[in-house]
């Protein structure tokens, strides 16, 4: 059969579930399954997406995306403040330094925040550095 044809015969079948919750959730999981061999658009075509929207399991996986996005835009913000601070301080910081900066972790770059008030030179972060 062609894979089409089989998404939407599985659409049809779908859409018979009586139940709307049921119904809903079932949508749901069968266009999250979808997704992984099928285009956007013809799931979207075969599937109304304000069922996807309704679904608890959408909703949650939605949730998850959005607080890894807020944490990693939180970051992101951290990282630059700090790159921002020490080049004011310290000038121009090779590429190494910058890079190692921002591969530290969320906790360590609040330690690294707080520590930087006391730098004296470019040394003491290279130090900081070298111990975390």
């Amino acid at each position: 059969e062609n894979p089409t044809e089989l998404l939407s015969q599985v659409a049809q079948e779908v859409n018979k579930i009586e139940s709307t919750d049921l119904r809903q959730e079932i949508a749901a999981c069968t266009q999250i399954l979808a997704g992984l061999r099928f285009d956007k658009q013809l799931i979207s075509t075969m599937f109304r997406e304000e069922v996807m929207r309704e679904s608890v399991v959408y909703q949650d996986i939605l949730q998850k995306g959005i607080a890894q996005g807020l944490e990693q835009g939180e970051k992101q913000g951290e990282v630059a403040v700090i790159l921002r601070q020490l080049r004011r301080f310290c000038g121009r910081l090779n590429p190494e330094v910058e890079s190692r900066i921002q591969s530290l972790s969320k906790p360590q770059l609040e330690e690294l925040s707080e520590a930087l008030l006391d730098f004296t030179n470019l040394a003491d972060l290279q130090r900081w550095l070298e111990s975390h």
